[in-house]
């Protein structure tokens, strides 16, 4: 303990409770998200009082002051004094700059970043799993995490896909819009809540889409869209008991940030191969990822966030099964990717030239 270095010390201290303090800032976001404070600030012609603010809201002052203060001084939301009609006073104001509204209270924006947000509680309330599953090595699927986990995995990425996966990542694969125009046998796998199924039904009505999901709550949100949408060339799956077909029927197949959460990647991967024609194409869309702890701690900012949420969710998922392959939010790199697919029975594997800050994207065939 005589070796202790007081200046290192009081910052190794500081960098704990940073930590501390961004957990309990992303509290308050998701406070902010799910009271509306973000939307009226951003409806807002001009900053508002925290009185202002909780009088839009309809909430009490007090509260929306305390938020307020945490989030102006987190740098969520922007502030500026402005004179208060009431003399020697000085009240504070708070507004939306035009990057945070977009990404706080935009919902169709590609930056709109409230998904994670929106289903923090349930996230955090799987610490209380976490230490039997690291005694007995068995973690929790997604429905773990109830309706909420599947509203949240739905509002963090259908915003970009919805502005890009018709305009840009379809039509860098090799000759899919054109097949898709003329009518074509397609299935989305781990479709989640069915966001891009819909997208690309509406888009494609002479081809015939089917979503695979294994939750329940995400299952029952795609029927309710899929009933809102009013759309006849859709149709969703359980996919423990209505799997994929082994004929080589199919032309497209797409995976979505699904493959690093799934117990047994490499048998879905062959049965991927075993679904599609010669002819077909799979497209792979999984996190960014290098192929050493040492590369993604050097070389992604976000590696603590990426590790931890594995922990609390992709890899639990991973893992919700006994011999669950467990590859975890990082563990897919292109390397791997490509590996696991040639093994597969893919024979030829190209990574696409799309811009993601979180998503690499690939193109597979046999």
């Amino acid at each position: 303990m005589s070796d202790i270095d007081p200046d290192k010390l009081k910052m190794f201290s500081f960098m704990l409770f940073s930590k501390l303090e961004g957990a309990v800032t992303s509290g308050m976001i998701h406070l902010g998200d799910q009271l509306g404070l973000y939307k009226a600030l951003a409806a807002a012609k001009q900053p508002l009082t925290t009185a202002q603010l909780a009088h839009t809201t309809q909430l009490n002052e007090r509260w929306v002051r305390e938020w307020a203060y945490n989030q102006a001084s987190a740098k969520m939301i922007s502030t500026q004094n402005a004179p208060s009609p009431i003399p020697n006073i000085t009240d504070d104001t708070f507004f939306l700059s035009p990057e945070q509204t977009v990404v706080l209270a935009t919902d169709d924006h590609p930056a709109f970043g409230m998904g994670m947000f929106h289903r923090l509680p349930q996230t955090m309330e799987s610490l209380k799993r976490m230490p039997e599953s690291f005694r007995t090595g068995i973690g929790h699927n997604y429905d773990s995490h109830g309706p909420e986990g599947a509203v949240g995995i739905e509002r963090s990425f259908e915003p970009w896909t919805n502005a890009n996966l018709i305009s840009a990542v379809l039509p860098a694969l090799n000759n899919i819009t054109n097949l898709l125009q003329q009518g074509a046998q397609v299935a989305d796998v781990g479709c989640g809540a069915g966001g891009a199924v819909l997208l690309m039904a509406k888009a494609f009505p002479t081809s015939t889409f089917t979503g695979y999901e294994i939750s329940q709550y995400a299952l029952d949100r795609a029927a309710q869209k899929l009933s809102d949408a009013k759309l006849t060339n859709v149709f969703f799956n359980d996919a423990r008991t209505n799997p994929l077909p082994t004929n080589h029927s199919l032309d497209f197949v797409t995976t979505f940030d699904c493959i690093h959460d799934m117990t047994h990647p490499a048998e879905m991967m062959q049965a991927i191969h075993a679904s599609l024609k010669p002819t077909g194409t799979w497209l792979l869309v999984d996190i960014k990822a290098h192929d050493t702890f040492a590369l993604n701690a050097q070389k992604n900012p976000m590696a603590p966030l990426m590790y931890g949420i594995s922990v609390l969710s992709c890899m639990s998922s991973a893992m919700s099964a006994p011999g669950g392959a467990g590859l975890g939010t990082l563990g897919l790199s292109a390397t791997t990717a490509q590996a696991m697919a040639t093994a597969a029975g893919f024979s030829q594997f190209n990574k696409l030239d799309i811009d993601h800050s979180v998503n690499a994207f690939y193109e597979i065939r046999p």
